[in-house]
């Protein structure tokens, strides 16, 4: 054993090179990288060996597992446009270190951690105007989203935990949904088939008076309705679905309507865009992932509801082992997970060290970045963009070389153009197959774009492009 001050010493230590190796890497996020820094032979060997024996020196280790993380994709960096990234903010990742270093469990009650929780999920129903909700934090948009389902499918069928589904259900949601829904149906056991795709307008919204047809026309068939999923910010074109229209059938016929909001409703909390939101706070549900447009470090997702009562009716158990003093369910009643860690902590130390204000602002500049980038696509011959410009900050485009008017072959373009972008590795984009055609997908998420990153997108699209073309 060692000695306390030997110990003592070995933890400065290693806390003083932690702290001169994060310093170095959130500077390098400042600014992006002309190129990705390749996995080296180094690290290769270092992911080949086997199971050590015996252990190197801290400082060691830590060094090695900097190597790793440095020749990986980071969403931080102010480039990575693709899919839709976290920022990794820096008070978050500190949030991080500081739960696991006291690797509390919520799953129970944890006295002020627990508090924190509910106090966190109140404000952040304050911030989209969500009012009188309560919620729970989970792994990610995926979970968050299956839990509302499942208390959805409780209230539609209250016997379902003991006969499971009696009688067939449907749920209904835009072409456009998440993929994540449907796995919730089917780890609920409907089935996909319980799935209604609810056509879409010009602006990839849900058409509510083709939801309400649809929902007639199952019960007509004997089928229940279970819920409906509106979208807030579809992950393929940045959607907001006209949530008061919907909330307004979900009322007629009684049916739970869940808000997917996992990418976009943060900015319901922006004066800029707040009306597309009109409606939100009929939901009972609604889901956020606060490592996308909240900014936080991933795992943070949070799922709020009107009715608290209604998850503790859809999981809870009353196990010997486990205490159940008092009238406030333990928080593993009214979720999927027994331990669960302070995911809470990043959210309430980003609102505490940055304030609400903060956030919005940089919600609304990454909305503004997605305006300019749409403008400057659509004043300009090389570009094909949608019809209408976007409405949160996803601007699907693509790149037309000059005399190509064959759409099979644009999309052939760019799905070649996206591979040479990531390839090149000044910009990281995704592709998107919208209306059956490949079209490039920047996606505005990060505190720390700029519009000069902009200039370097258009840039790189147009150099790669043209020696594609």
């Amino acid at each position: 054993m060692k000695s306390n001050l030997t110990l003592g010493d070995a933890r400065k230590a290693i806390l003083t090179e932690t702290l001169e190796i994060v310093s170095t890497v959130w500077e390098g996020f400042d600014t992006a990288r002309d190129v990705e820094t390749p996995v080296t032979e180094a690290t290769l060997a270092l992911l080949s060996e086997n199971l050590p024996e015996q252990g190197v020196a801290p400082e060691t280790a830590l060094h090695q597992a900097t190597e790793v993380l440095d020749q990986s994709m980071a969403q931080s960096r102010p480039r990575f446009l693709a899919y839709i990234g976290s920022s990794g903010l820096e008070i978050g990742a500190v949030a991080d270190f500081l739960a696991a270093s006291y690797d509390i469990n919520v799953a129970l009650d944890a006295r002020a951690s627990s508090m924190l929780e509910i106090q966190t999920s109140r404000w952040l129903g304050e911030f989209i105007g969500y009012s009188n909700a309560r919620g729970l934090f989970t792994s990610g948009g995926t979970i968050s989203n299956i839990t509302a389902l499942a208390a959805a499918r409780h209230r539609a069928q209250p016997t379902v935990r003991e006969l499971g589904v009696t009688t067939p259900m449907a749920v209904y949601c835009s072409a456009e949904a998440h993929y994540s829904n449907k796995r919730a149906i089917e780890l609920l056991g409907l089935g996909s088939r319980a799935i209604r795709a609810i056509p879409i307008d010009e602006h990839h919204r849900l058409i509510p008076e083709a939801l309400e047809v649809q929902i007639l026309e199952d019960i007509a068939n004997g089928v229940q309705p279970m819920a409906i999923i509106a979208n807030a910010g579809t992950t393929l074109t940045g959607a907001v679905d006209p949530l008061r229209a919907i909330a307004e059938i979900a009322a007629r016929h009684g049916v739970w309507l869940h808000v997917d909001g996992a990418y976009g409703v943060p900015a319901a909390g922006t004066a800029l865009v707040r009306d597309l939101f009109d409606g939100l706070d009929l939901a009972d549900s609604v889901t956020i992932d606060a490592h996308k447009w909240l900014f936080v470090p991933k795992a943070c997702s949070i799922v709020l509801v009107k009715d608290y009562a209604a998850l503790a009716a859809t999981f809870g158990h009353n196990e010997a082992y486990m205490p159940h003093a008092g009238e406030e369910p333990n928080p593993v009643d009214v979720t999927l997970e027994y331990s669960r860690p302070l995911r809470a902590l990043k959210m309430w130390l980003g609102f505490k060290a940055h304030g609400a204000s903060e956030f919005r602002d940089a919600i609304e500049a990454n909305i503004w970045l997605a305006r300019l980038t749409f403008e400057r696509a659509a004043a300009s011959p090389l570009y094909r963009t949608l019809t209408n410009a976007p409405q949160l900050s996803i601007v699907p485009l693509q790149h037309v070389p000059l005399g190509m008017t064959d759409p099979a072959l644009i999309s052939a373009h760019n799905k070649k153009l996206c591979a040479a972008i990531v390839e090149d590795g000044r910009v990281y984009l995704s592709p998107a197959v919208i209306d059956g055609e490949m079209w490039l997908r920047p996606c505005f998420t990060n505190f720390r774009t700029r519009p000069s990153d902009v200039d370097v997108l258009f840039a790189v699209i147009e150099e790669l492009g043209a020696s594609l073309a």
